[in-house]
C-alpha cells in the first residue's frame, strides 16, 4: 500500500520576515553546543559525568547565546556592511 502524494506529510516553511529570529536561534543552539562541549572536555576531561555537566552548560550558554545573538546581530550587520563592499548588481 502507497500512500498517495497528496497524502504525505508537507513541512510549511516560515516566511521571509522570520528570518531575523530563526537564524539567530539555529546559530546559538550549534554553537553553544560545540563551544560547551569544548569548555566541559577541557574542565573535566572525558569523565562518566561528562554528557550531564555539559548538558548542564550548554543550556544555560544557550540562554544567555540566544538573546545576545538578537541583540548584537543588527550591530555586527552594520559593521560587516562598512567593512566589506557590496556586489555590483547588473
Amino acid at each position: 500500500m502507497q500512500a498517495s502524494p497528496q497524502k504525505t506529510l508537507k513541512l510549511r516553511k516560515l516566511p521571509p520576515s522570520y528570518s531575523a529570529v530563526v537564524m539567530p536561534f539555529v546559530l546559538s543552539i550549534l554553537m553553544t553546543c560545540i563551544i560547551s562541549a569544548v569548555s566541559t572536555a577541557i574542565g573535566t576531561g572525558w569523565t562518566n559525568g561528562f554528557v550531564a555537566t555539559w548538558s548542564y552548560a550548554w543550556g544555560v550558554s544557550w540562554l544567555v547565546a540566544f538573546p545576545s545573538l538578537l541583540i548584537v546581530l543588527p550591530i555586527v550587520r552594520r559593521i560587516v556592511a562598512a567593512i566589506v563592499d557590496q556586489p555590483v548588481r547588473p
